[in-house]
């Protein structure tokens, strides 16, 4: 991925600036310890972040990123931009008043699945719902690392762990499914381990004018290694992932023999052979959000037949922009009298 892939007479990049000269991945490294363990998918996110943020070739003073609590949002430390540790959860509502207010900014949210769907799950589903100019990347280890152990809202049905040692009770929740729900106007997915895909996918992101939400399957190698090892297996990943590309027959396999089909009578997706006339051809634009539901409940418990990619990613106005119209309306021909405004018009005399 690099910068001229990427347009940036886009709405979602309009406003921002461009640095005259291409920047390299170490002007976005910092001279902080990175303190994650060894083995840690955040190390390979982070180096797949600092060269892609270099890619955009926008100066790192117009670059921020928001981060809650956990693991995952100590990475605000680590990239030479502008960064906020903020609260437990409320990261999206914190970057969302500096998106609104701040349009020369690109503005990113770093946060896992216990911060993001936990405490945080109602900030997150707002900003999803309002569509904030926001990039929300969601690392889920489907656990929880800081704390040292205990299971989070993704955790698998069964899970043992040190906060449920006779096993989780709990469905767990599907992030892309939660978003899809929500109304998120762009969601994808992808892995730590596979740099291609999460550039690309990062790209597709920061193009969208919008709240963009991308989960990103991270190894935590001490609390619960190997959670995705079927989707990176070299012997197995071809036949349990499913890659997305927009415009595209849903055909995976490690002989692209299987696919994605849709039944012609009551229109619900089922894995079938690549040779069947029913297969699916992925449409991400499609404003019925049905279809990019039905994907993200393709993948079964095991993870057999994974999508990854982009899910959807559709127009809708930002909040952003409504925010900025309705203020200068305001601002034209709104009331002048400060004590006025305050007092309103829901006013009334007691006999």
């Amino acid at each position: 991925m690099t910068s001229t892939d990427f347009d940036f007479d886009l709405p979602a990049l309009r406003s921002v600036p461009r640095t005259a000269e291409p920047l390299s991945a170490a002007e976005f490294r910092t001279s902080q310890e990175v303190r994650w363990c060894p083995g840690c998918g955040d190390h390979a996110i982070l180096a797949a972040a600092q060269g892609f943020l270099a890619s955009l070739r926008i100066p790192r003073e117009n670059i921020v990123i928001v981060s809650g609590i956990g693991c995952s949002s100590r990475l605000p430390y680590y990239v030479d931009t502008y960064g906020i540790h903020s609260i437990h959860g409320r990261a999206p509502t914190i970057a969302t008043g500096i998106s609104i207010n701040r349009p020369d900014l690109s503005v990113w949210v770093v946060t896992g699945d216990g911060d993001a769907l936990s405490i945080g799950g109602n900030h997150l589903i707002h900003a999803l719902r309002r569509n904030v100019n926001l990039k929300i990347l969601l690392l889920n280890n489907r656990i929880y690392g800081l704390t040292k152990g205990q299971y989070s809202p993704t955790s698998e049905f069964g899970k043992v762990t040190k906060s449920t040692p006779g096993g989780s009770l709990d469905d767990p929740f599907n992030p892309i499914a939660l978003a899809i729900g929500a109304g998120a106007s762009f969601v994808a997915r992808t892995i730590d381990s596979d740099r291609r895909h999460l550039a690309a996918t990062l790209g597709a992101a920061v193009a969208h004018d919008g709240t963009a939400l991308v989960e990103i399957y991270q190894n935590c190698p001490v609390f619960n290694n190997d959670a995705y090892q079927p989707l990176k297996d070299p012997s197995r990943k071809d036949d349990w992932t499913i890659r997305l590309e927009h415009g595209q027959p849903v055909i995976f396999g490690s002989r692209s023999d299987q696919a994605v089909v849709r039944d012609p009578v009551t229109g619900a997706l089922r894995i079938g052979s690549a040779d069947d006339p029913d297969v699916v051809v992925h449409d991400a634009r499609t404003d019925n959000p049905a279809y990019a539901l039905a994907l993200s409940l393709l993948a079964e418990k095991d993870l057999r037949h994974t999508p990854i990619g982009v899910f959807r990613s559709v127009f809708r106005p930002t909040y952003d922009s409504r925010f900025r119209a309705q203020l200068a309306e305001a601002e034209e021909t709104g009331p002048t009298d400060l004590q006025q405004l305050l007092l309103g018009t829901d006013n009334w005399t007691i006999g």
